[in-house]
């Protein structure tokens, strides 16, 4: 089986560390899963089940299962989304660069999750900033999407930070929490980000500014 080209890759700026699963990750990523259910189950599609038992570390196993096939596949590139503070590396998100279509198209739908206890840290523009980056170089894509609920304040926060554009309203996109749901499309393309250095230059840019 091929893989997308670039991965398997780990990525890193400051305490930030993307990199790829692994099974012992099963205990750490259930953890934070079950603790942040109140933060992430409206904004999620999921099978019908009890939460807890879908973020079981035995259900990591066939998450993580299917992750690999896919990225083998070269259709996807998962990420765990680590800090690495005090000596220690504590697993507090996930991003995915998901449906990777190559040839004339070349671009991926990207979705994320952060744990809580760290949002508003930076932590996931920074990580999404180094996902869009490789994407955009080794990766060899030229676009990237990212679809948000209206309702999602967080989420949206993070791609209107990093300057995605706001380009599309798509009525009933997404099944999630009970409903059809509405989105909001953002999209980069590469040249919009790389003449600029990338986006987290362009990131980093913007929190110096905002100091």
């Amino acid at each position: 089986m091929r893989s997308a080209p670039g991965w398997p890759v780990e990525l890193a700026d400051g305490p930030v560390l993307l990199r790829p699963y692994r099974r012992s990750d099963a205990t750490a990523w259930s953890q934070v899963r079950r603790a942040n259910q109140a933060w992430l189950a409206p904004w999620e599609s999921s099978p019908p089940g009890p939460w807890v038992e879908l973020n079981s570390p035995s259900a990591f196993h066939y998450v993580h299962r299917d992750q690999r096939r896919s990225a083998r596949r070269g259709e996807s590139m998962p990420f765990a989304v680590c800090l690495r503070e005090g000596g220690q590396e504590r697993l507090v998100g996930h991003l995915n660069l998901g449906n990777i279509v190559r040839r004339a198209f070349c671009s991926s739908y990207v979705g994320y999750w952060i744990d809580a206890a760290v949002a508003g840290r930076g932590v996931m523009p920074t990580a999404l900033a180094l996902a869009v980056d490789h994407a955009f170089t080794v990766g060899g894509l030229h676009r990237v999407e990212v679809n948000i609920r209206p309702e999602n304040g967080p989420s949206r926060r993070v791609v209107e930070k990093l300057g995605f554009r706001e380009e599309a309203y798509h009525p009933r996109y997404m099944h999630i929490d009970g409903a059809w749901r509405d989105h909001i499309g953002y999209a980069l393309t590469s040249e919009e980000v790389l003449a600029e250095g990338g986006l987290l230059a362009r990131w980093k840019r913007h929190r110096a500014a905002a100091r």
